[in-house]
């Protein structure tokens, strides 16, 4: 089931197709490698985390997601530091501050995440289950691949519903 600000956001989407490709065994070295930039500049203490398809080993659209959970109060300090490196941030949420880099011929999603958002400790959740039940995972997988060539707006009315549905046995498991 697909909540109504979820399906806003999804009519929101491009009709664009997207493409999924296998898993990229050089994800976690790319993942490092932006991971070190980013200590360059907001210091080793920051959580630094990989997520999405390549932190889970599975299919996906060719890309790395990187999420740094803070307090929403350093977005104004950490905007700044990374621009410095991965130059203009592209877009700022309520949520989230995103930046989209290139790590060799990787597209980097990177995200300053709100420590305290419901997206973020979803996103949390979601992955800990994948992690930790690999029947699921692998259900995940295959719904991924099934979508290339899908329209954005297809795939990720596709992938909101599987979420959505893990996230509840997640939370039945608490």
């Amino acid at each position: 089931m697909i909540t109504p600000e979820q399906e806003k956001w999804i009519e929101g989407l491009s009709d664009r197709v997207i493409s999924i490709v296998p898993y990229d065994p050089r994800s976690e070295e790319l993942f490092e490698s932006v991971k070190r930039k980013i200590e360059s500049v907001l210091g080793k203490g920051v959580e630094i985390c990989h997520i999405g398809s390549s932190y889970l080993g599975i299919s996906g659209q060719n890309e790395i997601d990187v999420q740094i959970p803070v307090e929403k109060e350093k977005f104004s300090i950490y905007i700044p530091l990374l621009e410095k490196v991965f130059g203009e941030v592209r877009k700022i949420y309520p949520s989230r501050a995103r930046f989209e880099v290139r790590e060799s011929d990787k597209k980097i999603d990177l995200a300053i995440v709100d420590i305290n958002s419901k997206n973020w400790t979803d996103n949390v959740s979601f992955h800990n289950y994948l992690r930790s039940h690999p029947l699921d995972l692998e259900k995940y997988r295959i719904l991924k691949e099934e979508c290339d060539g899908l329209t954005t707006r297809e795939y990720y009315r596709r992938k909101i519903e599987f979420i959505n549905e893990i996230l509840e046995k997640a939370n039945l498991e608490k």
